[in-house]
């Protein structure tokens, strides 16, 4: 799973999806939407592309029951 959060100052927004493109599409819709960006430039696709993340998965282990 990757995640992106927004690049703007103070916003909280944040998106994950597995397919890179799927996040640049969310992220540019934010933009659009939330922060009056009418066009979105090549290089805020580059900056959106260079702070997607890959998340590390929650390791999730069981402890097995103590036996005497």
């Amino acid at each position: 799973m990757k995640l992106f959060q927004c690049m703007v100052p103070g916003c909280d927004w944040h998106t994950r999806n597995v397919n890179e493109a799927e996040i640049i599409r969310r992220a540019s819709e934010h933009l659009r939407q939330t922060h009056g960006e009418e066009n979105i430039r090549e290089s805020t696709v580059e900056v959106i592309e260079s702070r997607i993340e890959t998340e590390r998965a929650a390791a999730y282990t069981r402890t097995p029951p103590l036996t005497r």
